[in-house]
This record gives structure tokens, C-alpha cells and sequence, in this order.
């Protein structure tokens, strides 16, 4: 028997997302909605009225706050009713859990779909009709308004009658090549396409849709970086040229092996850019592993799923690094556009930018909080041009115990596949990533977004450890872009394999081989399983009701041949596959620009004259949605669970103030920890990529500096996000990019142990004009801390305390977050010190191991005013400072704006206790230093400067911490 059951609140919450969607209504349609009801929707077939009692009591609903009604289809509707659910095929973890406690209970199989449903006033029919489009995302999800439909309890699936494909390649030309490659989605290029004509010419046959589909998911910017290792010819400024044959095997890459080279025996270094994670030595019996990753294309079109896949692929990461590692911490770091962007400006195909900060928010939230994993580390960064190209990075840091770093397969392992079954979801995921976003990509490409699984994950992480410990397997993979493609593809590239397809277990019925092949289907991973092994492997998945299927063995052939029910729909050459793809060389330029980038914040011009009051100045710049608390984002991760967290997101006397930079102690009982920061200065890149670069990885180890960790122990990781680098000035961009990341890490002995790249990342409107992100290049720092016991925090601590100002302030506002609130341009953005930067860093890493300082901050966005407020707001100190008393290059009389607000990098504030003073000015020696101030017991923060030492700033702390929580409060 088919039932509706539904799920109310014993109390509607008109302040939460109702009020907002009635405010919407009635902007959209001039009418107040009046009362809007919400609850969640089940719809359950297979059970009979006591047995869906059953479930509903004990499954469904809190009876202590929810009530919980039963319908049969249809009765539970008016006119006035809207319904969302997921679209037959998407993946719905509710209702899969809900279907296996189900079974639990000692009831017969159900099938079940989940959702949530909108009640309006009677006569009110047009409002949920309105409301479908604002409520439902058509990428993934249905909004039926009115009565429900039998037809609507359908399963997705249908019968698939096999039918082997050929694409008749050999006959096409030029344009049909292209043609083939845009209509399949391949992200091919045309001289790849006649390159791949060409081999099965050799070949005397056409390729299968397999066979292609391979090629393009394994020859894909995502999956192969073929932009950043290809052969590039990069011409300066100043017309001289220099030749890449990999762009980041000679500059990142060579970077970091030139560092091991240096270290020797001390390299502490373990897998760099050999696996799905970086791995570092830590501990006697643990290494450590990070990995940051990109999902930036899927969130734009599905925020919440693509957000939530986002967090779990990069847990896959690490889970499929060396033998397994075990997830303790995730990242994340945002760039949106502002979230109050004006909807009626909004483009064709392009969600508001809240709704999108609020779906990736969640996604992060749920698939973390639920695998057990905290949420450590993060940033968010706000510019009109992620508009139509949000970025979303998360990051995993993880444990692999010694002496399971290394894996292989070998000619005869089995083939297993582990965790979640195979449908529809992220067909084309990894070519879709590798094309530019326009404003038919919601329709054309919505097949590439994944709705992930937490707890089939966290099940199958599980499984994986006790797997791994007990050598079940030689090696794993994570299957992520390109699906078992991709995942198999590389585990067999140095040997051969045969695949059968049927075998996968499918989440319904009807999907073609190659749909089977590179589906990217959440939660799975693939192993290479000993014949030997296998019984006992599959007896350890099926007892912690995890499946385990074997797909095939891996061979010596050189050969991917691919089966089905007998049938052989694909056969390809391994090193065709992997190194095949033909060489092309790009061309790069670079000119300083002169001006204003178009479309950058910075658009005016006019000169500003000094003032002598600039409060409101930094009232304004505490309010910058960049810089204002990102509280009500932080306090929907748990950042303590599992129980290592020494230094949270949030710190000071209420735990409200912004922490520099993360440190776990992740193994319990020890002093041992990591800290986790980033870097991320996208203004800068408008202006000068290379320089951006410097100061990104700056102020990455800056940040893990601040709170304890050892520069001479921090490892960096890269993620490049850029517009289409087929433009020449573009590319040469992001050439400069490289080269910043080659020159900061030798400078500072920082090695790069991992990265990920991004392109094409522009938006195409109807009319053909691009929204073009801003050069974004986050680096993620893994710095280590000796003793855990022995770290710093941002927050004032006790008045008397003096102030130290640590490094040298400039005249560098270009960029700076003041002169981008106020429209103002300047070339002048900030340039680190390369001789001077690191011996800075090691310096402050001294004084706050050795308990010289009690407080540390490094100054960043909005420089030294908003560095000040934010220890005091976070201490609930108050502080009197005179910028006179800065460091600053001896030969310069420095505005008073640049050394309120300037962001010159390498810069540290400390609290000092008197005792120690004479200590840190005999270690620092002749490196900037200078006292600027002192805390005081006064709620206030007073800045004095300029010729007459005139009062700048006078602001109390209350002040400046409802400046600082405003903007965000409330808005995911």
C-alpha cells in the first residue's frame, strides 16, 4: 500500500526560513503570503497501516516536538500545496536510511522518498506556484504543487537493452569531430579529437562510447592538469620569453625537490604529488596526510549537493591515500558573491548568491558533522565576480600509520568496489568541471551534480581501517572524477585490466555500460584485493553491512578491456590512455596593467585626503563582508568532535573572536599537533599574479606561525582557480602565479606536497559577455607544533601588557581591503621580503615556544586598525596605540592610512609581558620590532598618529564587535 506521511513542527518557525520565503513571495508578487506552514514528507510504499504506524512512531518523528499525521496518495493536499522532492534518479539519503532501518525493525523491504512540503492560505494557489521556483532547484529536485500523483512512487529506473555503440570517428571531419565532443560533453579539444581519430585509424576501427567516454574523462583538465604540465611559452613584460615543458613540474614541483635535496637526511617529506594526498612525517608511528580539493562547477548549479560531495570526495582522498588514512580534520574556504547582490541583476541561470552561501554551508555541515570529522579551518572571501562561478574548497588533514605510505596493485589482484552503488549521478562530472559554466549549464549538465551519502561513507571509512590493518588489500583508490574510469584506469595504468560491468551494484535499474563506467556515484572506493583475501574481506563488509563487489582482476596485458554480460564494449591501450594525449603549446603573456581591471571593485580613481578621525573607517572595514565575523558559518560545524582540537575557529574570552590558524592534537595522549591555516588574497591578483602568490603563501605560514607552529616544519599545498587560460593573458597569469609559489616556497623552505587546478572557471551570459573570476590561488599551510601546551592565541590577555608591532609596514595599498571599500586604485600592492620574510617567521616561532609572548596576531585584511580591534574584541581589553612607533623603511615618511590600514605582509602583533621585553628585542635584534602600545583595562580601542599625534581612531568595544558580527548574523 502506497502513504503520505507527514511530519509538522508543534511549532512553526516564523523567524527561520518561512519568514524568508514569505518576504521573497512578497517581493516577487506583491502579495503577503500571510502563514506559511512547513514539514518534512514521506512517501512510503510496501507496508500496511500497522506497519507504516510503526515506522512513522518510531522512525519518523520526535513526539516531543513534532507531530506526525498519515494520509493515503493525494488526501493530504490542497491547491494551495507545494511539495518538493528529488528528482526520480537523484540520490536521497534520507530516504535510503529510512529504507534500512526499515529493515531493522523486522518489516518487510519498503521503498521510500523524502521531502519537505510548503502549506499556504487557502486560494493562495499562485504564491506556491511562485514558490516552486524559489524553493526547488530544478538540477535535482521536483516541486509539484497541489495533489501528489501515483505515478510519483515510481522507481527511477527501467529496463536497458544492450546495444553495443561505435561513433564512427574515422569519417568525421573537423567540425563533426567538435560537434561529437560538444554534444557528448567530452571537453575535448580539436587537435585531441583528431588525435584520437587518428589512433583508431592505426587501430583499422572505430572507437566504442566507452572507449571515448574513457578518453575524455582520463585526458580532462580536472583529471589530468593538462594546462599546468603542458608545454607553455611564456612572453614578459619585457618581450623575453621563457619555455615550460611543465609548468608545474619546473616550478612547484621543482621547488620542492630542490628542498628535500637540501634537507638530506632530514627530509621529512614522505609522498609529494604521487597520491591522492600529500604525506608528511609527524610522529615515530604516524604520518600525516592533507589533501584540498575543488567542487566548484557542481555547487553553482546544486550548492548543497555539490558542497557536500565537495567535503566527501576530499575525505575519499585521504581514506585512498598509501594504504588508508584516517580523517581527523576538514577545511573549507569559500569565495561567493556578496550575499545581498541584487536578485533583479542577477543573469540568466545564475542562483542569488545567499541561497548559494546557504546550500554550500550545509553541505559542508551535514556530510562532516555526520562522518564524525571537525571542522577546523576555514576563510570566506566576497566579489561581485564569483557571481556565476562560486569556489568551493575543502580540505581533509588525516593519519596513515608508518609503513603504509606505499601501495601497489599487482597482475592478478581482484578488483573490488566498495561503499555505494552506481546510478546517474555525476555523469560527466569530470568533463563538465574541465568546461566553462553558461546559462543552459543548470539543464545540460545537471546529470554531473552528486547527492552524497555521510553515513554510507562513514560506514565504509569504518570498514577501510579494520580492512587496511589486518593487509587486506595492496592498494586503493578513491572513486571520484570519472567514476571507476578514472579510479581503476589509474590503479591499472603500469599493468592491464578486465572489467564487467554488470557486476556493479546499480541504485536501479536501466543504466547503460558506459553510464555504469563513469558515473562519479558517491561513496565508493576500488581496491586490489589478493585472491586469497577476498572471503575474508567480504565477510567483514557484509557484517558491517557494507558492500563489497568484485568487478574483475587486474592483468599484464597493458590492455583496459571492458565487458558486459560477455560482451566486449571497450578495449584500449594503456599508454595510449595515459600518455597519449597529444602534446600542444600554449602561448602566455604578461603586461602590468596599467589601470582598474574591468569588472573589479576598484573602479574610481579620485584622490583622499587625510583626515584625523578614521573610526568610521574602521567600523566600515570590520563590517567588509570579507572581514566580519563568519560566526553563524563556523557554529554549524562541530569542531570537537573526536576530541583534538586544542586551538578552535573561534577564541577569546567569549569564543567569539577570529583565530588565526587551527591546531589539533590528533593523537589522543600526546603533545604532538598540526596547525592548519591558509592564504588567500585574490585582490592581489588583479593587479599582479606573481606578487599575489608571495603574499598568499605568507600569509598561509604567517597564520600557522601565529598560533605555534615550527616554518622550518610547514608544508603548503596549491589550488589554482582561474578563467579560461586558452586567452593568452590569462595564462600568462597564472604563469606568474607559478612561478610566486616556486620562489616563496624556496625562500621560506616550505615544500608543496599537494595541489589541485581549476579552470575555465567564467560564466557565459546569453548575450556572450563573461563574468571572469579573479585570479584565486588558495594555499593551504600544514604547519607542525613540537608541544601543543605551548601555543598562542589572537585575544588580549591582561592590561599592562605591552604591544609589539613584528615587521616592516610600506606604503602598499593596492589591493588592501580599504581602498577596495573606498573604489580607490593603486598599482602598490604589497611585495614580501624573500631574504627577510623567513628569518621574520622562525623568530616569532621561537618567542611563543618559549612563552615570550601571550598573545599573537598577524596582520592581514584591513591591516594594523583591524588587527588591533579584533584582539580587543576578542580579549574584551581595550588598547592605546601610536603608529608612530612603527617599524617602517627608514628613508619613507609613510601616510597616515598606510599605516592604519595598509596590508603589507610578513607582520605579527604580540602581547608582551613586561619581563620578557628585553628577551624579544635581543632575539629579533636587527629585524623590525618595535613597541606601539600597551592593553588596558578601558573597553576601548585608541589609535593616536600622524604629525601631531592627534587621536585617529576611538572606538568602544562593543562598538566594534556589533560592526563585526552584523553583516553575517543570521544569513545561513
Amino acid at each position: 500500500m502506497l502513504w503520505e506521511v507527514e511530519v509538522h513542527p508543534r511549532q512553526q518557525d516564523d523567524a527561520g526560513s518561512t519568514q524568508q520565503l514569505a518576504t521573497l513571495l512578497h517581493e516577487k508578487t506583491g502579495t503577503a503570503p500571510g502563514t506559511i506552514q512547513t514539514s518534512r514528507v514521506f512517501l512510503v510504499s510496501g507496508l500496511d497501516e500497522q506497519g507504516i504506524r510503526q515506522v512513522a512512531d518510531k522512525l519518523l518523528v520526535d513526539a516531543t516536538v513534532e507531530t506526525v499525521q498519515l494520509y493515503s496518495p493525494g488526501a493530504a493536499h490542497t491547491a494551495s500545496t507545494l511539495t518538493v522532492l528529488p528528482k526520480p534518479g537523484v540520490m536521497d539519503p534520507t530516504a535510503s536510511s529510512v529504507e534500512f532501518a526499515v529493515t531493522q525493525l523486522g518489516l518487510p523491504r519498503v521503498q521510500v522518498r523524502s521531502g519537505k512540503r510548503f502549506r499556504f492560505a487557502e486560494g493562495k494557489t499562485s504564491l506556491a506556484t511562485t514558490a516552486q521556483k524559489l524553493v526547488a532547484n530544478d538540477a535535482i529536485e521536483q516541486g509539484i504543487v497541489g495533489p501528489l500523483a501515483e505515478s510519483i512512487w515510481k522507481a527511477a529506473g527501467s529496463s536497458y537493452t544492450f546495444h553495443r555503440q561505435s561513433i564512427a570517428l574515422r569519417s568525421m571531419n573537423d567540425a563533426q569531430l567538435m560537434d561529437t565532443s560538444k554534444r557528448g560533453q567530452l571537453a575535448l579539444t580539436l587537435e585531441e579529437m583528431q588525435s584520437i581519430k587518428q589512433h583508431f585509424i592505426t587501430l583499422q576501427r572505430d572507437p566504442t562510447d566507452i572507449e571515448l567516454e574513457t578518453i575524455a574523462q582520463t585526458w580532462s583538465e580536472h583529471c589530468s592538469h593538462k594546462t599546468l604540465k603542458g608545454r607553455i611559452v611564456f612572453t614578459a613584460e619585457d618581450g623575453s620569453t621563457r619555455r615550460y615543458e611543465n609548468l608545474l613540474k619546473q616550478t612547484i614541483f621543482a621547488a620542492t625537490q630542490q628542498i628535500r635535496k637540501d634537507l638530506g637526511a632530514n627530509d621529512w617529506c614522505v609522498n609529494v604529488f604521487v597520491d591522492n594526498a600529500g604525506i608528511v612525517k609527524f610522529t615515530d608511528t604516524f604520518h600525516a596526510c592533507i589533501k584540498v580539493e575543488t567542487h566548484n562547477r557542481p555547487s553553482a548549479i546544486e550548492p548543497y549537493g555539490g558542497a557536500s560531495t565537495g567535503i566527501g570526495g576530499v575525505i575519499r582522498d585521504v581514506l585512498g591515500t598509501g594504504l588508508g588514512g584516517k580523517p581527523v580534520a576538514n577545511t573549507d574556504v569559500f569565495c561567493f558573491a556578496p550575499p545581498d547582490f541584487p536578485d533583479a541583476k542577477l543573469p540568466a541561470g545564475v542562483m542569488p548568491p545567499r541561497r548559494i552561501m546557504q546550500g554550500v554551508v550545509a553541505g559542508v555541515r551535514d556530510y562532516g558533522n555526520r562522518m564524525g570529522i571537525a571542522t577546523v579551518n576555514g576563510a570566506v572571501h566576497f566579489d561581485d565576480r564569483y557571481l556565476g562561478n562560486p569556489l568551493v574548497f575543502c580540505g581533509t588533514i588525516g593519519l596513515i600509520p608508518v609503513g603504509m605510505e606505499a601501495k601497489a596493485s599487482h597482475s592478478g589482484d581482484l578488483i573490488v568496489a566498495v561503499g555505494g552503488r552506481t546510478g546517474r549521478d555525476g555523469i560527466h562530472g569530470a568533463t563538465f568541471s574541465s568546461a566553462e559554466l553558461n546559462d543552459k549549464s543548470e539543464k545540460v549538465s545537471g546529470g554531473a551534480v552528486q547527492i552524497g551519502n555521510a553515513i554510507t561513507e562513514k560506514m565504509v571509512l569504518d570498514v577501510m581501517l579494520v580492512a587496511r590493518d589486518r593487509g587486506l588489500y595492496r592498494a586503493v583508490t578513491d572513486c571520484g572524477a570519472g567514476g571507476f574510469s578514472s579510479a581503476v584506469g589509474e590503479m591499472a595504468a603500469e599493468l592491464g585490466a578486465v572489467v564487467h560491468l554488470e557486476r556493479a551494484p546499480l541504485k536501479y535499474a536501466g543504466l547503460s555500460y558506459t553510464e555504469i563506467w563513469i558515473s562519479e556515484a558517491q561513496e565508493r572506493m576500488v581496491l586490489a584485493v589478493p585472491a586469497e583475501k577476498w572471503t575474508e574481506l567480504e565477510n567483514l563488509c557484509t557484517s558491517e553491512n557494507v558492500e563489497a563487489v568484485v568487478l574483475g582482476e587486474f592483468t599484464d596485458t597493458g590492455h583496459l578491456q571492458l565487458y558486459f554480460h560477455g560482451q566486449l564494449v571497450g578495449d584500449l591501450q594503456m599508454h595510449y590512455l595515459h600518455e597519449g594525449r597529444p602534446p600542444t603549446i600554449r602561448q602566455a603573456t604578461w603586461v602590468a596593467p596599467t589601470g582598474p581591471v574591468p569588472g573589479s571593485p576598484s573602479l574610481d580613481t579620485a584622490q583622499f585626503y587625510e583626515r584625523t578621525d578614521y573610526s568610521a573607517e574602521v567600523l566600515a572595514l570590520l563590517g567588509h563582508p570579507t572581514i566580519a565575523s563568519k560566526e553563524s558559518i563556523i557554529r554549524r560545524y562541530d569542531h570537537e568532535v573526536q576530541g583534538c582540537s586544542v586551538i578552535k575557529p573561534m577564541v577569546g574570552v567569549c569564543n567569539d573572536g577570529p583565530g588565526d590558524a587551527a591546531v589539533i592534537a590528533p593523537i589522543l595522549g600526546q603533545r604532538a599537533g598540526m596547525a592548519i591555516g591558509c592564504g588567500l588574497c585574490p585582490q592581489f591578483g588583479d593587479i599582479d599574479p606573481y606578487y599575489m602568490a608571495l603574499a598568499a603563501v605568507d600569509e598561509a605560514v604567517r597564520n600557522v606561525v601565529a598560533v605555534g607552529a615550527d616554518p622550518k616544519q610547514t608544508a603548503v599545498l596549491d589550488n589554482f582557480c582561474w578563467g579560461n587560460t586558452d586567452r593568452p593573458e590569462v595564462l600568462g597569469a597564472l604563469v606568474r602565479a607559478a612561478e610566486g609559489c616556486r620562489d616563496a616556497a624556496l625562500a621560506y623552505g616550505v615544500p608543496f606536497i599537494s595541489g589541485k587546478d581549476s579552470l575555465k572557471n567564467e560564466y557565459q551570459n546569453a548575450d556572450g559577455s563573461r563574468i571572469v573570476i579573479p585570479p584565486t590561488l588558495l594555499i593551504t599551510a600544514l604547519g607542525q607544533v613540537p608541544d601543543v601546551t605551548k601555543c598562542a592565541t589572537m585575544d588580549l590577555k591582561k592590561p599592562g601588557h605591552k604591544l609589539y608591532l613584528v615587521g616592516l609596514t610600506k606604503e602598499e595599498l593596492g589591493g588592501s581591503h580599504y581602498y577596495l571599500q573606498q573604489r580607490r586604485y593603486s598599482n602598490s600592492i604589497p611585495k614580501v621580503d624573500l631574504e627577510q620574510a623567513p628569518a621574520i617567521m622562525q623568530k616569532m616561532h621561537d618567542v611563543i615556544r618559549h612563552g615570550m609572548v601571550v598573545a599573537c596576531h598577524d596582520l592581514s585584511e584591513g591591516g594594523l586598525a583591524v588587527a588591533l580591534a579584533e584582539m580587543c574584541l576578542a580579549g574584551g581589553f581595550g588598547a592605546v596605540v601610536h603608529t608612530n612607533a612603527m617599524p617602517t623603511p627608514v628613508e619613507d615618511k609613510l601616510p597616515i592610512e598606510a599605516l592604519l590600514f595598509g596590508e603589507s605582509t610578513t607582520r605579527f602583533l604580540v602581547e608582551v609581558p613586561f619581563e620578557w621585553e628585553s628577551s624579544l628585542k635581543i632575539i629579533f635584534g636587527h629585524l623590525p620590532l618595535a613597541c606601539i602600545g600597551q592593553v588596558t583595562d578601558q573597553p576601548r580601542l585608541t589609535i593616536f598618529g600622524g604629525a601631531s599625534d592627534a587621536l585617529l581612531v576611538n572606538l568602544g568595544i562593543a562598538e566594534m564587535k556589533e560592526a563585526w558580527q552584523k553583516p553575517l548574523r543570521g544569513i545561513v
